[in-house]
């Protein structure tokens, strides 16, 4: 096999370790009003009645559109806004000078499109 990292048997597993920690993020970020909902209850309350009792009288419409608008803003705030073009070219990240120089894109100008007369 070439050097592209097909072949490397450790690539899958860092992979997916990368998309199950983002995947694991949304939730967490989509559920953190709930989590403060029972938290506060938690604390407002003197006797602790139970999970299934105080999630049965939570607002959890009113929190599912508050972990969704949570989640959609985190998304947004996070998002990677690079807005690279498809003709941009890559330069990975390289050793220069003895310091560690980040991969980066270089924006390459479009040229017009060469056309060829036909007689």
């Amino acid at each position: 096999m070439g050097s592209d990292g097909w072949d490397n048997p450790h690539a899958l597993p860092e992979t997916v370790r990368g998309m199950i920690r983002i995947v694991i993020e949304n939730i967490f970020f989509f559920l953190l009003p709930t989590f403060l909902y029972v938290a506060w209850i938690a604390f407002l309350q003197d006797e602790w009645e139970g999970l299934t009792t105080v999630l049965g009288r939570a607002p959890l419409i009113r929190l599912f559109f508050a972990g969704a608008a949570l989640m959609l803003a985190v998304l947004f705030v996070f998002s990677d806004r690079t807005y690279n073009s498809p003709n941009d070219v890559y330069v990975p990240a390289s050793v220069v000078n003895g310091k560690l120089e980040p991969g980066h894109s270089i924006h390459e100008p479009e040229s017009p499109p060469t056309t060829t007369a036909k007689p």
